[in-house]
């Protein structure tokens, strides 16, 4: 059990430099928490462009790139996050990757095993060494995973990504029923169709973005009549589910599709 209240102070979000990472980032700083932005070591002027935003609104903040498949790098992030603001109370696990668009017979090992290695162990890794780091710190915590839309219904032409967000769902739940005598909840959220760079990484990055959308419905076999959302949505159900009154949420994938999939 949590020695003392759960109190959301500091929270690390990964792949922060864009999208939804960058919102929930915004969010959360607005809600008066301090953050620790992680993305890419390759980002890391872009990590420093949202670290100096954020302080720039009064909170602290601090970098902590880092390559999130690698176990190494994941636990010096959560270490290093503990440290210099003083605990861990907020996972969002928030990075990950889409491949280019294949049908099952298309995709190659090496595509799926590179979206695995981010979007599944990535996420293993963020949710076991900041459970751990709670449980040190003994105040409970939230734990915070990114599905998808995909991750409750199959869409087409994405089998490893399809897969790998079905795989963070069983990882959510699993967490919520091992860590919950710690006041730790675990719960993920599964976009539909939302404006951020990932949707020109499917298409290839050339086209504008309301032609990467028609690609997108096109290729994945999404209604023309599906919503399209900003990151802004996702930013809000985080700021939610992060808050002490969240508590009895647990094990759960929230759907913020616009209706997509009712599951």
């Amino acid at each position: 059990m949590a020695s003392t209240p759960y109190t959301p102070r500091v929270a690390i979000v990964t792949g922060a430099a864009q999208g939804i990472g960058l919102s929930i980032v915004r969010q959360l700083a607005q809600d008066g928490i301090d953050i620790a932005v992680n993305d890419l070591p390759s980002k890391l002027d872009k990590i420093h462009e949202v670290v100096d935003e954020i302080r720039s609104s009064g909170r602290k903040c601090i970098a902590v790139p880092a390559d999130i498949s690698s176990e190494e790098q994941v636990k010096n992030m959560v270490e290093t996050t503990a440290r210099e603001l003083g605990s861990v109370d907020i996972m969002v696990a928030n990075a990950g990757i889409a491949a280019a668009m294949s049908t099952l017979l298309e995709t190659t090992t090496e595509n799926f095993d590179a979206v695995y290695a981010v979007n599944i162990r990535g996420t293993f890794l963020c949710f076991q060494q900041a459970a751990k780091q709670m449980i040190k710190e003994g105040h409970g915590g939230r734990l915070i995973g990114a599905s998808s839309a995909a991750g409750k219904e199959v869409l087409l032409n994405l089998t490893a990504y399809s897969a790998s967000k079905f795989a963070i769902r069983g990882l959510t739940q699993s967490a919520a029923k091992e860590l919950g005598s710690y006041g730790i909840t675990a719960n993920a959220y599964a976009p539909g169709l939302i404006l951020t760079p990932l949707l020109g990484e499917t298409t290839g990055d050339k086209d504008s973005v309301d032609e990467a959308v028609k690609t997108v419905k096109k290729v994945m076999g999404i209604p023309d009549d599906a919503g399209v959302a900003d990151p802004e949505v996702v930013a809000d159900f985080v700021s939610y589910i992060c808050k002490p009154s969240s508590r009895f949420i647990t094990g759960q994938t929230i759907s913020v599709d616009g209706g997509l999939r009712f599951s």
